[in-house]
C-alpha cells in the first residue's frame, strides 16, 4: 500500500512542479499582455493571446507525466538522476524566458535564452529516452511548441527594433 501512496505523491509532485513553473512564468506574462505585448508588431502566424494559456497548461501536464515516468524508475539509478537534473535545468530556463521576454520586456535576451531552452529540452528528451521512451515521447509536443515560440520570439525581435 505504501508504494501506491509513494507513486501517487510522486505523480502529483511531478505535475505540480511543472504547473508551478507555469504559474511563476505567468506572474511576468499576464500583466504585460494587455499593455506592452499588445502593442508589439507580431508575425502573421502569431496566435491570439488566449491560445497560450491552454496550450501551456497541457504541455506542463505532459511534462509532469514524463517527469513522473522517469522518477518512478527509481531515484537510485544514475540515469534517472541525470535525466531529472537536466529536466530541472530546462524547467528553470522555461521560467526564465517569461521573465526576460515579459518581465524585462527584452525580446533579444529572450531570443538568446529560448535557443538555450530548446537545446535543454532536446537534451532532456535524450536523457529521458534512456530511462523511459514514453516519457521522451511526451516531451516532443513541448519541443515543437518551443520551436514555434522561438520563431515568434524572433519575429517580435526583428519587427520591433
Amino acid at each position: 500500500m505504501a508504494s501506491v501512496y509513494v507513486r501517487a505523491v510522486q505523480f502529483l509532485l511531478s505535475i505540480g512542479v511543472c504547473l508551478l513553473a507555469g504559474l511563476i512564468g505567468s506572474i511576468y506574462s499576464i500583466p504585460a499582455i494587455p499593455g506592452w505585448y499588445a502593442g508589439l508588431i507580431k508575425t502573421g502566424l502569431n496566435p491570439p493571446p488566449w491560445v497560450f494559456g491552454p496550450v501551456w497548461t497541457v504541455l506542463y501536464i505532459l511534462m509532469g507525466i514524463a517527469l513522473y515516468l522517469v522518477w518512478s524508475k527509481g531515484w537510485e539509478q544514475k540515469d534517472v538522476k541525470v535525466a531529472m537534473a537536466i529536466f530541472g535545468v530546462q524547467l528553470i530556463l522555461n521560467v526564465l524566458w517569461s521573465f526576460l521576454f515579459f518581465g524585462l520586456q527584452s525580446p533579444f535576451l529572450a531570443l538568446i535564452e529560448i535557443v538555450l531552452l530548446w537545446i535543454a529540452i532536446l537534451m532532456t528528451i535524450l536523457a529521458f529516452y534512456r530511462v523511459s521512451v514514453p516519457a521522451a515521447v511526451l516531451l516532443v509536443p513541448y519541443l515543437l511548441w518551443v520551436t514555434f515560440a522561438t520563431y515568434l520570439t524572433y519575429g517580435v525581435y526583428v519587427l520591433n527594433p
